[in-house]
């Protein structure tokens, strides 16, 4: 057992002054406590009691390339002697903006915020806007922020309370640990199962009226990192076109980590809208939206105010360009990398559980992926992966952080371009060990 005292103590001073003593509701849960980090290089991160592990959280997803990058440090540190933030424009903005636009296919303009939870915020309010209609299609176990309006259906071992399956068929969305959330809010939310295509097709066809948007992951990563069916979002695209509904892609987490054109360009698909956010500030808070121009156009003519004191300013912008410029060296070479380390880990994990016989499922695209214990066969829908053993993970992550390996402890693990071979391979010893205290 790793010693953890420091963090224990600093747990509980934190609690004195902070709510909860933690400053995200999901570090709570952490077990044997909310650790408490002094420091981070590459791919490890170092805690308040000496310990130093190989790091999988990675700040839940923004640091793609590792802890304290040197470039892109370098580059925030240059940024800040000139000003932090102005309230006026700058040409960090246009160089984000205008490079954004080259790389995302769907972008023709992009608008700059500061969390995921804005950049849906302001999608959704600008998909309304375009189509003068209320009502937004969501899927189960999709996450996209954390705001009154969208907030549903979020099942996850870090999570105080979590959804089940049993919720799939109620015709409301399932809220879990949202207290003072306005149910008001979500009646303008038609909540469907995922990767069905014949009943997204039905529900679009009948309330084609009312509908505003479909917001979705094109991977489902927060639940299982389940992949979209084959042909399933180029039907939900052929769809929202004909009957005139905005179709959004949330790409807080795919953005920039399943290339630089996202998901979408990976896929090749051309959605309405797309969020960005996490990997995109390589640490450093800051999201887009973006999209085609004539939607975007509400924001130029007045239509939809677009606000926030922190947008766009100078310190972010030199991040996420720096982190671009990082991520584009020699034409991307560092996402072939980075899914090489990762395929590398996943298929040693698969084969030690293989080897105890544990039934498990590991879903993998790129440098994310997410690992279950489970008796199905496949997770495929969010149905298949509420069955899992969310208790035995858990106990598998302590496990891990006993090791000397940080992991998420709802199942869910990101590569850097920081993670070797020489990680994957210790990483790949401590699953062993792990297992087999199981």
């Amino acid at each position: 057992m790793k010693q953890v005292e420091n963090s224990r103590q600093k747990y509980t001073e934190s609690q004195a002054y902070l709510a909860g003593g933690v400053a995200s509701s999901l570090r709570s849960a952490m077990k044997p406590t909310p650790l408490f980090a002094v420091a981070g290089s590459g791919p490890r991160i170092q805690d308040v009691d000496g310990n130093e592990f190989i790091d999988y959280l990675l700040g839940y997803g923004p640091l793609i390339l590792g802890h304290a990058h040197e470039a892109t440090a370098l580059r925030v540190y240059e940024a800040m002697q000139r000003g932090i933030t102005f309230g006026l424009q700058h040409e960090g903005e246009i160089a984000l903006a205008r490079r954004l636009t080259e790389i995302l296919p769907c972008a023709d303009k992009v608008a700059l915020s500061g969390s995921g939870t804005e950049a849906v915020m302001l999608a959704l309010r600008l998909a309304r806007a375009h189509t003068g209609k209320r009502k937004i299609v969501r899927f189960h176990g999709h996450y996209h922020g954390w705001s009154d309006t969208i907030f549903t259906s979020f099942p996850s071992s870090d999570m105080r309370k979590s959804d089940t399956a049993a919720g799939l068929a109620e015709d409301k969305p399932i809220v879990a640990g949202t207290g003072g959330q306005s149910e008001l809010a979500l009646e303008e939310i038609i909540l469907l199962p995922w990767n069905d295509a014949a009943l997204l097709e039905a529900a679009l066809r009948e309330h084609k009226d009312d509908i505003a948007a479909v917001i979705s992951e094109p991977v489902m990563c927060n639940s299982g990192c389940v992949l979209p069916k084959p042909g399933y979002l180029e039907r939900m695209q052929e769809l929202t076109k004909e009957l005139g509904i905005v179709m959004i892609l949330d790409e807080v987490i795919t953005g920039f980590r399943l290339g630089l054109s996202g998901a979408h360009g990976r896929f090749g698909l051309k959605p309405d809208l797309v969020t960005i956010g996490k990997a995109l500030g390589g640490g450093i808070a800051i999201s887009a939206v973006a999209g085609r121009k004539e939607i975007m156009a509400l924001i130029e003519n007045g239509t939809v105010s677009h606000l926030g004191t922190l947008n766009g300013n100078g310190v972010a912008t030199a991040a996420a360009l720096a982190t671009i410029a990082e991520l584009s060296q020699e034409e991307g070479a560092v996402f072939a990398k980075m899914e090489a380390n990762a395929s590398k880990l996943v298929e040693g994990i698969r084969s030690l559980l293989a080897k105890r016989a544990m039934p498990g499922v590991i879903n993998h695209i790129g440098p994310v992926f997410h690992m279950m214990f489970t008796q199905e066969p496949k997770v495929d829908d969010f149905a298949s992966f509420t069955k899992r053993d969310a208790t035995k993970y858990t106990e598998f992550s302590g496990y891990m952080l006993e090791e000397g390996v940080l992991v998420r402890s709802n199942g869910l693990w990101y590569l850097s371009a920081a993670h070797g071979v020489q990680e994957v391979e210790e990483t790949l010893a401590a699953v062993d060990r792990a297992l087999a205290r199981l």
